[in-house]
């Protein structure tokens, strides 16, 4: 099973297909981030609905509304920027489990297709960075390493261009939100 995994994660084609999957799913919290970071509603949904009436009422909480958008957009740019990909596709998963579940208990027509992908990529991802996240649930995980296993680094062009989607479709965003 080792082998078949240091195999996967030295494949040229399959490290670019993670690197544009990261880039893909931060991007889509970019918009829903910065729109609650602002204070703004993110659904034009009436509060006669069940969906418009919960958005509504994390909408009101104000602080906390404006912090779910602070963190969309941290997971956003630590996912991009690769080097913090592992940290940043951990705090995905536990934002993008948490809307998983309520587009499945409220019923969202279709949207579910698309948090059940989202989820599933950031799944993929987890796996990928695995070798770096076992560690810490080892009952010793302060001694052991593993030498043997050594994966390509990313390449700094990388690193650069997943900071410069961040930022260009973040300041996009803001730029595009003042002539509405």
């Amino acid at each position: 099973m080792n082998a078949l995994y240091y195999r996967l994660r030295t494949n040229k084609n399959l490290n670019l297909f993670i690197y544009l999957t990261r880039y893909l799913i931060g991007f889509a919290f970019i918009p829903s981030g910065l729109t609650k970071l602002k204070g703004a509603r993110f659904t034009k949904a009436g509060t006669d609905t069940t969906i418009g009436y919960f958005f509504e009422a994390l909408y009101q909480t104000g602080t906390y509304w404006q912090f779910l958008g602070g963190i969309q957009l941290l997971a956003a740019f630590l996912l991009m920027s690769q080097r913090f990909a592992t940290v940043g596709a951990i705090l995905f998963l536990t934002i993008m489990g948490n809307i998983w579940v309520i587009t499945m208990s409220m019923n969202f027509s279709g949207t579910y297709i698309i948090t059940s992908l989202m989820l599933l990529a950031n799944l993929m991802l987890i796996a990928w960075d695995w070798y770096k996240i076992k560690f810490m649930l080892y009952p010793d995980n302060f001694r052991y390493q593993d030498e043997k296993f050594i994966v390509p680094p990313i390449k700094p062009i990388w690193i650069t261009i997943g900071t410069l989607i961040f930022f260009l479709s973040l300041g996009s965003m803001i730029m595009l939100s003042h002539f509405k």
